[in-house]
């Protein structure tokens, strides 16, 4: 499976799939299946990790935008998710975040193995400026001998001979390179913190004005004639000090190893100042906890709802200086906050929710996962807030109308109903906050599918709209009220006036232009005129209709003229429209002998369509609608006579 993902991720790269596939193949791999628990989908969403990085930058482009934003969405609010196994959670992390990257990967490490201890001298002379003589034979083999007196005096000897390199090249505490032959061992080693009883170690690390007593203390029992002296590598270690120091050293250096006490004061002074540098460094203040974070953001909500003053509240978040990881947190604690407090203060929370972002200091995206962390927790939270639902629903809605949210990722979020009637509370609040027709429009553009938010057992149109009435939410699906009432309507009174008249009263008039509604008023007036001429459904008279039911067809379908005319006149498209809802008609009853073609002439000859319109039919190649192809057959004959009659009369005009 995980092979053909990468051939078609391979594929999709060449352009020899095009782009809809792939997002069909990625939409299938996202879908929570039914009967298939979350835990059980790790082999689909290994796969889709796997397609996203192949694909994922081809398919990331600004027309592809919202469709891609839904699904890192749904990615994102899986890596939260406990059921999941870990390797798969950080599967789908690593590929949230190489999108957050611009799908630059991160660079992969290389192990080159292990450093020489010559590498590592040339690297701390380039990087640090320190320089690490390398070990004399007698300095490796007193590593091995196992003697702790002779260690510590092995310790005073390298400070001893090594002070003056130290102080010249700046060597500080901390710079220590690790254990072994040759490395030079400070009070900040690792290995070091089991000689802290030597007296050296105590006052060179308690005590700031200690070091030069300790220094001088180390030169004398180094030159003690009797110390070490049974010792044979110590003797030679002893007089290749005193080489090199009368030698290979340089004077400068020999003079600090025989200073005197007036002397010793300038010296401390001089080995104090790099040594204390380091530790001003690492006295810098560390950042916050999580806990004090936490904390931090309690006071900051509290501080602003009883102060309402906004511009404290967003720069205390800026001193907060919080971690980016901390943003879903933060926000998400100043909902839980103001959940049990007035709806006032809860307003207030929105406002701050919305100066922080646009302020750039939390996302939209940030917000979204402090909104589903809630959410998680309902349950939890009714127990003492019992209209959690419904306040979640104010926050939602105020996000969305601020452009802070995108309506259409909330949706994935909640689909096949979970924590329904959450989304439909939220739509109700945009309502509250703004208007009707700017929601309609908004959820028009959305492209939303509205029984996929519907929990699976309602999940059909009639039960659709039997909640949407119930909420009051009915006005965004205007044209499936007209599709269950309009026939309703013509069977109780089919004259034109009272139709017209309900139409008028129930669709909006930027409504009587869609193709959707002039498909639904042509289909009824032919599911009526059906009803009347035959109400049996009689097969055989479909086939073979008696003259007397062709009269009542011609004169039903001439009483609703005035109504056709009146929505069709002078709109081409409209006219297609028409005879598409016609063509569905015979289809679905199974294309009657005549049928297609009697209906033609009648809307021909009594212009409720135009030439124009039959030719566009014609020539359309749109699968939208089942039986063009026998549709076609039946009235080929009839519209090649009706290309020949516009040729003609053009000819005609001409002279």
């Amino acid at each position: 499976m995980l092979g053909n993902i990468k051939f078609i991720g391979e594929l999709g790269k060449l352009n020899l799939i095009h782009e809809s596939i792939l997002h069909k193949c990625i939409k299938t791999l996202l879908e929570k299946k039914k009967r298939v628990q979350l835990k059980d989908m790790d082999e689909d969403l290994e796969c889709l990790c796997q397609i996203m990085k192949t694909v994922g930058p081809k398919l990331d482009h600004d027309k592809a935008k919202s469709l891609i934003n839904q699904y890192f969405s749904r990615m994102r609010s899986l890596t939260n998710n406990k059921e999941l196994p870990a390797r798969i959670r950080f599967l789908l992390q690593n590929t949230v975040e190489l999108r957050e990257n611009n799908w630059v990967p991160r660079k992969a490490y290389v192990d080159n193995g292990p450093k020489t201890i010559n590498q590592v001298r040339q690297e701390a002379v380039k990087d640090l400026g320190v320089f690490i003589p390398p070990p004399t034979d007698g300095m490796r083999n007193d590593f091995f001998i196992d003697n702790t007196s002779f260690l510590q005096t092995r310790i005073k000897y390298d400070r001893e001979t090594l002070g003056g390199l130290a102080d010249m090249f700046g060597q500080m505490p901390g710079s220590g390179i690790g254990t072994g032959p040759g490395v030079i061992q400070d009070h900040y080693s690792p290995t070091m913190g089991r000689h802290r009883t030597n007296p050296l170690f105590n006052g060179h690390i308690g005590n700031s004005n200690g070091y030069q007593p300790q220094f001088e203390a180390g030169s004398k029992s180094f030159l003690k004639p009797n110390q070490g002296q049974n010792s044979p590598v110590f003797n030679h270690k002893q007089n290749h000090s005193g080489q090199m120091q009368s030698k290979d050293m340089a004077p400068r250096f020999s003079k600090k190893g025989k200073l005197n006490a007036d002397e010793s004061p300038q010296l401390g002074l001089k080995t104090n100042t790099p040594i204390q540098e380091k530790p001003a460094k690492s006295n810098k203040k560390a950042p916050p906890t999580r806990e004090e974070l936490c904390k931090m953001t309690d006071t900051l909500v509290a501080d602003y709802l009883n102060s309402k003053n906004v511009n404290e509240a967003v720069n205390a978040v800026r001193e907060m200086k919080a971690p980016k990881h901390f943003s879903s947190d933060m926000l998400k604690k100043i909902v839980v906050y103001s959940l049990s407090r007035s709806d006032e203060d809860k307003e207030h929370a929105s406002s701050l929710i919305h100066v922080l972002c646009t302020e750039g200091l939390v996302t939209g995206e940030n917000l979204m996962q402090a909104f589903l962390s809630v959410l998680d927790q309902c349950p939890k939270i009714e127990e003492e807030v019992p209209l959690v639902k419904s306040y979640l629903a104010q926050f939602a809605a105020r996000a969305i109308v601020a452009d802070l949210v995108n309506i259409a990722d909330l949706a994935h979020q909640l689909e096949n109903g979970l924590h329904f009637p959450l989304f439909l509370l939220c739509l109700q609040q945009m309502v509250r906050l703004k208007d009707r027709e700017w929601l309609a429009d908004l959820f028009q553009q959305s492209k939303i599918n509205m029984q996929k938010m519907l929990p699976e057992i309602d999940q059909n149109k009639d039960r659709m709209l039997e909640i949407l009435e119930g909420k009051g939410l009915s006005f965004l699906f205007p044209l499936m009220k007209l599709e269950k009432e309009l026939l309703k309507q013509i069977k109780v009174d089919p004259s034109p006036q009272s139709i017209y008249k309900w139409i008028k009263d129930n669709i909006a008039p930027k409504l009587h232009t869609d193709k959707g509604f002039v498909n639904i008023l042509v289909t009824s007036f032919l599911q009526y005129i059906a009803y009347e001429t035959n109400p049996d459904d009689d097969e055989e008279q479909l086939a073979a209709p008696s003259k007397e039911q062709l009269d009542e067809e011609k004169q039903q379908l001439l009483s609703f003229k005035p109504v056709m005319q009146k929505f069709l006149h002078d709109h081409i498209d409209l006219q297609v429209s028409a005879l598409y809802a016609l063509q569905v008609h015979c289809n679905a009853k199974a294309f009657p002998k005549g049928m297609l073609l009697r209906y033609f002439v009648y809307f021909y000859d009594m212009e409720i369509i135009e030439e124009e319109a039959f030719l566009s039919w014609k020539e359309d190649v749109t699968q939208e609608y089942p039986g063009k192809g026998k549709a076609l057959f039946q009235v080929n004959q009839w519209l090649t006579w009706l290309e020949t009659a516009e040729e003609e009369e053009s000819e005609d005009d001409d002279y």
